[in-house]
């Protein structure tokens, strides 16, 4: 009745089958993963916006000027003078940029180890 090529062609059907239904099965996990960052990513940029407009209201010069005649007495804020401001090349230099000190200088500012710490934890460890 049923002959060995029929045989064959019924398990190559049923093997695309099972190919074609796991691919759409994978594509269908894919798509819900998609749907679920597309509303993480809504979720951040509505929160986003809210909390721009929550700054936009909360630096009204208006609402600020009343704060600081409300708080005057405590903070005793006064406008900034222009000799109060530094130009960049009056900032002393980074930490990175200074120059390193010769091995003598160096031995001189290094303190002597000691055997216990300055600082008292009050571990009872010995």
């Amino acid at each position: 009745m049923f002959r060995t090529l029929d045989v064959v062609m019924i398990a190559i059907m049923t093997a695309a089958a099972t190919v074609t239904y796991s691919i759409k099965h994978q594509a269908e996990n894919k798509l819900e993963d998609v749907r679920k960052l597309d509303a993480e990513i809504k979720l951040e940029e509505d929160t986003i916006d809210l909390l721009k407009a929550d700054w936009a209201l909360l630096t009204q010069p208006n609402r600020l000027n009343r704060l600081v005649q409300t708080f005057d007495s405590d903070l005793k804020l006064v406008p900034t003078e222009s000799t109060q401001l530094a130009r960049p090349n009056e900032l002393p230099m980074p930490t990175a940029e200074l120059p390193a000190l010769p091995d003598e200088e160096l031995a001189k500012t290094k303190k002597p180890a000691s055997r216990t710490d300055a600082i008292q934890t009050g571990s009872v460890a010995r």
